[in-house]
């Protein structure tokens, strides 16, 4: 599978997501659109946006609730579509959001494989290949990164890194649409900055792509650790994504 291709279907599912076209990404300049459900958007979504940007380095397209239209059409013709995803622009755009009950949520970066890399894909500790039947008992907090309680029937694959029989490293694959799978990964803080993550990361994008679907790798624009992983893992960065949601659901998190 080449890069053009892994970013074709990328597009083809923000597209399903956003409910626009996939060329919509490529064009430049501001596509605002109408924000629908849609049965093969990823998963863990709430979907219709209320709203949201979405931008693949050319432009950016606003998926929107006619609520929130007029304001989305104000903010993007005021800031590019770079800046519109920064402060101190973002504080204009939250001060109007509030008396429509709402505020930004997510802000994330989201990465693809680089189909011309192979990074390494080995570690200084044994790797082992996991299947649904052995995450039993991994549904852990220091594990949540890579496998999801919540959503534990969308958990497909895992990599999981071994000293001496003790599970130290573990990358998992969910199946949060039906042609992308997301990886996420977490390391016990003794087991840091050795190569662990970037292994265990690398080895399942593999295993993910051998299973004809496209792996892809999320994080906060501040967890420079995750981004740098992503990178060691043979992942580039692809896209970045902008979420607004009510306010009760933001506060709901919060208490969490």
């Amino acid at each position: 599978m080449t890069n053009r291709q892994i970013l074709r279907i990328a597009m083809e599912q923000s597209a399903i997501d956003s409910g626009c076209r996939p060329e919509d990404f490529a064009a430049g300049g501001v596509r605002i659109v109408d924000a629908c459900a849609h049965p093969q958007a990823r998963r863990y979504l709430k979907l219709p946006f209320l709203c949201d940007f979405t931008s693949y380095g050319s432009g950016v397209v606003a998926s929107v609730s006619p609520p929130y239209r007029a304001l989305a059409e104000e903010y993007l013709a005021r800031f590019d579509a770079v800046h519109c995803f920064e402060t101190p622009n973002l504080h204009w755009l939250m001060q109007r959001l509030a008396p429509l009950g709402a505020n930004v949520c997510f802000m994330a970066e989201y990465f693809l494989p680089d189909a011309a890399r192979r990074p390494p894909r080995t570690c200084p500790f044994e790797m082992r290949l996991l299947a649904p039947a052995d995450f039993a008992g991994l549904y852990l907090p220091q594990w949540s990164n890579a496998l999801c309680a919540e959503r534990a029937a969308l958990d497909m694959l895992a990599v999981g890194a071994y000293d001496g029989g003790q599970l130290i490293g573990l990358a998992g694959a969910s199946a949060d649409c039906d042609a992308m799978w997301q990886i996420g990964v977490d390391v016990l803080p003794a087991y840091r900055r050795q190569g662990v993550a970037a292994a265990l990361t690398g080895r399942l994008a593999g295993e993910v792509f051998a299973r004809g679907k496209v792996p892809f790798y999320c994080c906060a624009w501040s967890n420079v650790a995750s981004a740098r992983n992503a990178i060691a893992s043979g992942f580039r960065p692809a896209w970045v994504q902008l979420t607004v949601r009510p306010v009760s659901d933001i506060d709901a998190m919060n208490r969490r």
